[in-house]
């Protein structure tokens, strides 16, 4: 006690030494409880906390300032602003040895931080350290910590200290140790579950708080295992008959209750304890008819108390006397105008009626009193007690109400609620058939699409099927009657609800004509009606299609002529013609099944079998003879999809095009053994005067021509017996860009250099060249034509031809040369004849699978490769390559032949890669690009080149082009003149 004086006086002298030296903490809270909008609010706390960042962090700050702080960040926390810039300073108050500060940084800490914060690691040391003080008040603070920033892997960390405190001196150590040991049993069990022995302790303790605080842990624990605890039924009940018979000090009532908290826990004990056990509930009679005897019903606590003695009545074990002290203490809350004692009184009332039904008769006249009261919530919970209340006797009036409720509601979610309980009441306890039909009508109508759809099929299946085993067929007659009557009379009322009309039609379909009373043309007229009527409504238009299907199948099979009406047979053509695949399916349907004699109708559409069950026969067993037939004359058997798919033999395929087709999975085969090449037969390709060269510098190309060269060499030096992987002409792609010699005689050979410019050599490569650019320009993707205008427009190409703009627009872009270059025209043709020489000596195949490093076997050309670009733009060598010279003539290639030629060999072969005959004639890369780009089609693709081979004005045009390219402009568009350039 004296502890709790000083700390008394501590506290108080600290607040008014605080609040006297401090105004800033006063005009705080002035300013926001004067601050008039949201707006203002967040300005001030804004600068609340540009001032708190500023002085939080002096190291010199004293503690009763930083106290302060401590709670004006609360205050921020608060009002939902961002304070974690101070959470540090906060733990490290909770290390403070004054009281004051320690429990004023747990306070803080606990509205800060959640229990998986990152921070709460540097709390559990000093709650450890903090539940073994001998000051109670240390030890009671910690414990409120513990209750919320423990979470479940820190609880083995400080439980031990906790239930070594549940032996404390102090009361209010052992009501805060039960209260912690209970937060983890709810965060985790499992933790606790060599500890739940623990909780009976605390009940049979000396003060009534510890007691209290057991009760709820407790509760948890027989709500899991009831049977564990009937042992401390005499110790309950004689706790509630102390508590009943006020013997607890004044300080535990409530509103002149003793202890009502208590009481109320307890009833709740005794309620579940007595469920169902007679010798259990026999120990309670006596100790609830005395607390109901004694209740006090002027004041609300009061009232919470014998609400609870019912609701342990109608849980145990049924008491005479109890039921009708009960009853009377339902009738005052039932009587009473106070809305909520009404509300209590129905619920009570609806947990009496499980064990005695008589009990609610004698107040009727107060159920519907509540019925007719304004209270919506009232109201609702009475419709709840009317359900538990029907029988066949009221089930009526009760559906009538319900039904009269829906009408005047506009809650779409509980008007579904209470269409639900009209329908599953009238099922049950329906008078008549009649009845039944119009009650559904009724529902329907109103509550519209709101119904589940599940009360629609239901209700079908009802009328099918009848209410019952024991209903003759003469009662399955008069409800199909009833509801064949029933919506020919209500078809014509407009706005139905589409589940409606659906039941509708599904039941004149099936029964409309069955009775004999209505003829198949007045039925089919009607439904044609209802379609026109709802043409918006799919659904319904196909529940009336099959409706009319079902019409003229039952006639059919009667023996009875079919004449269709006009307005069907329009119905019938405008579904052939619908949007809608399931309604064109109905339609073509009906028109087939007119047309079939009455025994195949019979077996179609049977009558009265919409309730038998379909017998599915999965294996497909009718099929066998027919398999068996097909296997004898040769057909192969069946093979399981799990089969297929782990296949790996392949011989059951014709082909591996067949297999790869067929089956879209992993092979785990081996590859077959590469077969050697076959000698060449054909004499080399003569090769053209004219040829690309490459502008790199001199230094890379002599290095580079000498790597280039060497490979050549080894080849010759292995032999050509043995497989070697030719590297000639092959770009380095793991390196510096290089230069692609030009002495392989390839079918085509693409490199791709620093300056973007592609090597290609020959007649030979001319013709690859002519295929590359046109294939890889319709791959490509187009530009917008008007961007290509404006482009042309903005950089100089606006006087181009048009045919001619598409040409230069769909060409790829390459330096132009430079004034320089052109000054060295003249060395270019003899650098042409040096190149064509090199490259008609004919090699024999490389070693596919030497990859071992070449050497230099040929001494590098002395040639500059800058100057032989140059002699593109010289006159005499485009008139000499492009005008017919006589020497011109005798060595130029006939491109179209040569082209014609690849294709067929394109076409000739399987499809699958394969090493070709000759590696004069075909390089292996442009192979390898036909193997995985064309293998399947038998088509040749070639690899894109970067440049094509123009046609007359070959000077014009590079003049042009190098104009557009100095301009930044790059073309990329399909080429459609391509060949016409080409050829002139």
């Amino acid at each position: 006690m004296e502890h709790l004086k000083s700390f008394g006086r501590e506290l108080a002298m600290s607040s008014q030494s605080s609040f006297s030296q401090s105004k800033d903490f006063l005009n705080l809270i002035k300013s926001i409880g004067e601050a008039r909008s949201k707006a203002e609010e967040d300005r001030i706390i804004l600068n609340e906390i540009q001032t708190l960042k500023r002085h939080i962090s002096d190291p010199n700050i004293p503690k009763r300032k930083m106290k302060e702080f401590i709670i004006r960040l609360v205050y921020i926390e608060m009002l939902g602003h961002d304070a974690s810039f101070g959470y540090i300073h906060a733990v490290k108050m909770t290390h403070d040895d004054s009281l004051l500060l320690k429990r004023t940084g747990y306070l803080a800490v606990t509205l800060f931080l959640n229990p998986d914060h990152d921070l709460i690691i540097l709390i559990i040391n000093t709650i450890q350290k903090d539940l073994k003080s001998d000051n109670y008040l240390i030890v009671c603070a910690a414990l409120d910590a513990s209750c919320r920033l423990i979470n479940e892997e820190t609880i083995p960390a400080v439980l031990p200290q906790v239930v070594d405190l549940l032996a404390h001196s102090k009361e209010a150590v052992r009501k805060k140790a039960v209260m912690v040991l209970h937060w983890f049993y709810q965060k985790s069990p499992s933790s606790l579950s060599h500890l739940v022995s623990n909780f009976r302790k605390p009940l049979f303790d000396n003060d009534p708080g510890v007691m209290g605080a057991a009760l709820c842990p407790l509760y948890d624990l027989i709500m899991i295992d009831v049977s564990s605890y009937k042992d401390l039924v005499v110790s309950f009940v004689s706790i509630l008959k102390q508590v009943a018979e006020r013997r607890l000090s004044k300080s535990y009532d409530y509103h002149q209750m003793p202890a009502p908290f208590i009481q109320i826990k307890l009833l709740k004990i005794l309620a579940l304890l007595g469920n169902g056990d007679k010798q259990a509930s026999e120990q309670m009679y006596t100790v609830i008819g005395d607390i109901i005897r004694k209740g006090d019903s002027s004041s609300n606590i009061g009232n919470a108390i014998l609400y609870e003695c019912i609701c342990c009545v109608s849980s145990i074990y049924p008491n005479t006397k109890l039921l009708e002290a009960a009853a009377d203490v339902i009738a005052k809350f039932l009587k009473s105008d106070s809305h909520n004692l009404k509300y209590m009184g129905i619920d009570a009332l609806g947990r009496l009626i499980k064990i005695s039904p008589h009990v609610a008769e004698k107040h009727q006249l107060a159920v519907i009193d509540c019925l007719e009261d304004p209270d919506d919530t009232l109201k609702r919970k009475t419709f709840e007690l009317l359900y538990k209340m029907t029988k066949s006797s009221n089930v009526e009036v009760i559906v009538d109400r319900m039904i009269d409720y829906i009408i005047s509601i506009s809650d779409d979610h509980y008007k579904t609620y209470i269409a639900s309980r009209c329908v599953e009441l009238s099922e049950q306890f329906a008078p008549s058939n009649h009845w039944f039909i119009q009650t559904m009508n009724k529902v329907f109508e109103h509550a519209g699409d709101l119904v589940n759809i599940k009360v629609a099929h239901n209700l079908m299946r009802l009328i099918a099927e009848g209410f019952g085993e024991d209903d003759d067929a003469a009662a399955y007659s008069q409800l199909r009657s009833s509801a064949v009557e029933s919506y020919l009379h209500i078809i014509g009322e407009p706005k139905l609800p589409s589940l409606f009309l659906q039941v509708i039609c599904w039941v004149l379909g099936e029964y409309g004509t069955a009775d004999g009373n209505y003829s198949a043309s007045y039925i089919t007229g009607k439904l044609c009606d209802m379609a026109e009527s709802y043409s918006n409504d799919e659904t319904v238009k196909a529940y009336a299609i099959s409706a009319l299907m079902k019409i003229y199948a039952f006639e059919i099979a009667a023996g009875r002529k079919v004449d269709m009406l006009p307005e069907c047979q329009s119905l019938v053509e405008e579904l052939l013609a619908s949007h809608s695949t399931d309604l064109q399916q109905r339609a073509y349907e009906l028109q087939a099944l007119i047309g079939l004699d009455a025994p195949a109708i019979e077996k179609i559409i049977p009558q009265d079998a919409s309730c038998e069950d379909i017998e599915v026969d999965k294996n497909l067993s009718f099929l066998n003879d027919y398999v068996q037939q097909s296997l004898e004359k040769g057909a192969q058997p069946y093979i399981p999809e799990d089969v297929r798919n782990g296949l790996g033999n392949i011989s059951n395929f014709r082909s591996q095009d067949q297999l790869e087709s067929s089956q879209h999975v992993l092979r785990f085969e081996a590859y077959e053994l590469p077969k050697p090449p076959m000698p060449s037969k054909a004499s080399p390709v003569s090769l053209s005067s004219s040829t690309d060269l490459v502008p790199v510098p001199e230094t890379l190309y002599s290095r580079e021509t000498n790597h280039q060269v060497s490979s050549v060499g080894l080849a010759l030096e292995t032999g050509s017996s043995e497989l070697k992987l030719r590297l000639d002409g092959v770009q380095k792609k793991w390196g510096r860009p290089t230069y692609s010699s030009p002495t392989s005689s390839s079918n085509s050979t693409t490199q791709k250099p620093v300056n973007g410019v592609t090597q290609v050599d020959g007649a030979t490569a001319t013709s690859s060249k002519v295929r590359d650019s046109f294939d890889s320009r319709k791959a490509q993707i187009e530009i917008n034509p008007e961007k290509q205008k404006l482009a042309a427009s903005l950089f100089g190409g606006g006087s181009t031809k048009p045919e001619r703009r598409s040409s230069a627009s769909n060409r790829v872009l390459k330096p132009s040369a430079s004034a320089a270059e052109r000054s060295q025209e003249s060395k270019a043709a003899a650098v042409s004849k040096e190149v064509s020489r090199e490259k008609t000596n004919h090699q024999p195949p490389p070693d596919l699978l030497d990859l071992s490093e070449p050497t230099v076997t040929t001494a590098p050309p002395s040639v500059d490769p800058f100057k032989q670009l140059e002699g593109l733009l010289d006159p005499t060598i485009i008139s000499t390559v492009n005008h017919g010279d006589s020497s011109g003539a005798k060595n130029a290639p006939d491109i179209m032949a040569l082209y014609a030629e690849t294709i067929a060999s394109g076409q000739s072969g399987s499809g699958d890669y394969s090493i070709p005959d000759s590696m004069d004639n075909v390089d292996l890369l442009s192979e390898l690009s036909n193997a995985a780009t064309g293998g399947t089609t038998g088509e040749t693709i070639v690899i894109p080149l970067s440049q094509p081979v123009k046609g007359p004005n070959t000077k014009d045009s590079l003049e042009k082009d190098a104009k557009v390219r100095q301009m930044g402009v790059t073309p990329t568009g399909q080429n459609p003149n391509l060949f016409k350039d080409l050829l002139g």
